[in-house]
C-alpha cells in the first residue's frame, strides 16, 4: 500500500510539473511575442499534456507561421473568430497565463522540459499500443508486423529541429571536419575513384541504364570493390533475379568461365575445381543478399538497421532497383511523387546508417535513341533532385564502331556522371564482357 501510495503520488507530482512548464511556457509567449523565436523549432503541438494547451499551441503558431504578432490581443481574437475561446478556458485563463509569468528568460529550459516529457509519455504509449497489435492484430507476414512496429517507433521522435548555427559556433565543428580523414569508399574503378575519390558515406547514389547495358553487373562489380575496403558490410536487394543467378553474375568474371555455362551447369572438374575456390574468394567479402521481390523502402531500413546493429558498420546498401520496388501511392499523389517519397527516405537512410545507398533505375522511352540526360530517368522529377550522383550507362553501335572496338571484345560502354554533387559530371569508357558479365576500363 505504502508502495502504491508512493507511486501516485510521484504521478500526481509528475503531472504538475509538466502543467506548470506548460503554463510558463504559453504565458511567456503571451507576455513577449519574441519567445515564439527561441521556442518554435522546439514543440509541437503534441508534446503538450493537455487539448487546450494543445489547441492554444497551434494558435499561437498559426499566427506566427503567418507573420503575425502573438499575444493577448490576437490570441483571443483568433479563438473568438473560431469560436473556440472557451475550449481553453476563456479570457481569464489566458489572462492567468500571463500574469503567471514573472520572467520570460526560462522558457527555453521549459519548452525543453515539455519536450523531453513528451517523447517518454509518447514513448508508454507506443508500447501499449504495440502490445495490443502484437496480441490483436493480424498480419499478411512477419516483415508488415516489422514495419508497423518500425513506424510507430520511429512517430516518437521529435519532427522539429533546428540546426542553425552561426560561423564562429561552427568553427570548431569545421575544423574537426578538415583534420579528419575522408571517409570516402572506393568501389574498384580506378578512373572513377581517381577522379571522384570514391563514394561518400550519406550519398545517394543512382545508376541508370537502358536493358542489356550492364546495370546489374556494374552493380555486382562495384559492390565486390566496396565490400574489398573493410569498410563494413554491403547489403543488396535484388527484385529481378535470385540469390543463385547474382552469385553466379560474380563468379563468372572472377574465372572468365562464361555465365551461361555456369548458369546451364555444363562443369568440367576442372572447372568445377575453378568455381568452387573462386566462391571461397568471394565468400571471405562481408556481402549479404535478399532476393526478395516487391520489397518496400521500411523493410530495407528495417534490415539495413538491424544489420549495422550486428556488425557495427555498413559500407554501402544496393536496391536493384528503384521503379519496380512496392511504392503505395497515397490519394492524389502522382507516380513520381511516390517514388520521390521513397529516394528522400533512401536518402534519409543513407545518412543516418552513415553508408551509401546505391539505387538501380530504368530510363524511360523518351529519347531511346539518344545519350541519356537526367530529364530521361523514368518518374525523374524527384529523383534528380534526391540524388547526390547520377550515372547513366549508354551503348551507341555507331561510337563504338568509331573506335574500330569489334564487338568480339565487348560492348563499348560510357560511363556518364551527369550530376556529382560537389565534384561535377564526367564520362569514362569501359569494355563490358557481357558473357563473363565484366567491365574493364578502356582508355581509348
Amino acid at each position: 500500500m505504502i508502495q502504491l501510495s508512493l507511486t501516485i503520488t510521484s504521478g500526481l507530482l509528475e503531472n504538475r510539473n509538466v502543467l506548470e512548464a506548460e503554463t510558463a511556457v504559453l504565458g511567456s509567449v503571451l507576455l513577449d511575442n519574441n519567445v515564439m523565436d527561441d521556442i518554435v523549432t522546439i514543440l509541437e503541438a503534441r508534446d503538450f499534456a493537455t487539448e487546450s494547451h494543445r489547441l492554444l499551441w497551434k494558435g499561437m503558431v498559426h499566427l506566427y507561421q503567418n507573420g503575425k504578432p502573438v499575444d493577448l490581443v490576437t490570441v483571443s481574437e483568433m479563438l473568438m473568430k473560431y469560436k473556440r475561446l472557451d475550449d481553453i478556458g476563456g479570457m481569464d485563463y489566458l489572462t492567468k497565463l500571463v500574469n503567471s509569468v514573472p520572467s520570460t528568460s526560462s522558457a527555453v529550459y521549459y519548452a525543453e522540459t515539455i519536450r523531453s516529457k513528451a517523447i517518454k509519455r509518447r514513448g508508454a504509449e507506443i508500447g501499449e499500443r504495440i502490445q495490443r497489435i502484437s496480441l490483436e492484430k493480424e498480419y499478411e507476414s512477419d516483415e508488415d508486423y516489422f514495419a508497423e512496429i518500425e513506424r510507430l517507433i520511429e512517430s516518437i521522435r521529435p519532427q522539429n529541429r533546428s540546426g542553425m548555427k552561426s560561423l564562429p559556433e561552427a568553427r570548431d565543428e569545421y575544423f574537426r571536419y578538415l583534420d579528419a580523414e575522408d571517409d570516402l569508399i572506393m568501389t574498384g574503378f580506378k578512373q572513377f575513384d581517381e577522379w571522384m575519390g570514391g563514394i561518400g558515406r550519406g550519398w545517394l547514389y543512382i545508376l541508370a541504364g537502358r536493358p542489356s547495358v550492364g546495370k546489374t553487373a556494374k552493380m555486382l562489380q562495384m559492390a565486390q570493390g566496396i565490400a574489398k575496403q573493410g569498410a563494413g558490410e554491403v547489403l543488396i536487394w535484388s527484385q529481378e533475379m535470385s540469390r543463385t543467378q547474382l552469385i553466379t553474375r560474380m563468379l563468372s568474371p572472377m574465372t572468365s568461365v562464361n555465365a551461361n555455362v555456369i548458369r546451364r551447369k555444363k562443369l568440367d572438374q576442372f572447372t568445377r575445381k575453378k568455381i568452387e575456390k573462386a566462391y571461397d574468394e568471394l565468400s571471405k567479402l562481408p556481402i549479404h543478399v535478399e532476393d526478395a521481390s516487391n520489397v518496400n523502402i521500411d523493410e530495407v531500413r528495417a534490415v539495413a538497421r538491424q544489420s549495422k546493429r550486428k556488425y557495427g558498420k555498413l559500407a554501402a546498401i544496393i536496391v536493384d532497383y528503384l521503379t519496380i520496388m512496392n511504392i503505395p501511392q497515397g490519394r492524389g499523389e502522382t507516380r513520381s511523387q511516390a517514388v520521390g517519397r521513397v529516394t528522400r527516405k533512401a536518402k534519409n537512410i543513407a545518412r543516418e546508417l552513415d553508408c551509401p545507398f546505391i539505387m538501380l533505375a530504368q530510363l524511360s522511352r523518351e529519347g531511346a535513341n539518344e545519350k541519356p540526360k537526367l530529364h530521361h530517368l523514368r518518374d525523374s522529377g524527384e529523383i534528380e533532385q534526391d540524388a547526390d550522383v547520377v550515372e547513366f550507362l549508354w551503348h551507341d553501335e555507331k561510337e563504338q564502331q568509331e573506335a574500330g572496338v569489334p564487338l568480339t571484345n565487348g560492348k563499348l560502354v560510357t560511363s556518364i556522371i551527369a550530376k556529382g554533387r560537389d565534384v561535377g559530371v564526367a564520362e569514362f569508357r569501359y569494355i563490358f564482357k557481357h558473357w563473363i558479365q565484366k567491365f574493364e576500363e578502356y582508355g581509348g
